[in-house]
């Protein structure tokens, strides 16, 4: 593993999953911090709209950007639990839960 994800202990592993209602595997969480350190480009455990928003695919994606307005930054575990909302894996509930 990467600088990144040794930061990452297993019980944060295991705590993200149980937050986000296990929609990810312990690999893809590590992926998931790896690439959040990488938009964390000020080191301050959060990323803001703009460094979210450096993604391309949420970039292009209207319903990222209003949700992005609700909030002021993202920490990981809020990161992981945002990215939930667009996966196919989750079920409606989970996504209006996510945005309640």
């Amino acid at each position: 593993m990467g600088n990144a994800s040794s930061m990452l202990t297993q019980y944060d592993i295991e705590e993200v999953q149980e937050h986000c209602n296990y929609l990810f595997s312990q690999q893809e969480i590590v992926s998931l911090y790896e690439r959040f350190c990488q938009l964390d480009r000020s080191a301050k455990g959060f990323i803001s709209e703009d460094e979210f928003l450096s993604i391309p695919e949420f970039s292009l994606n209207p319903l990222s950007k209003r949700l992005l307005r609700m909030v002021d930054g993202l920490n990981f575990k809020d990161f992981v639990s945002f990215l939930s909302t667009f996966s196919a894996k989750a079920s409606v509930q989970q996504k209006i839960e996510c945005n309640a």
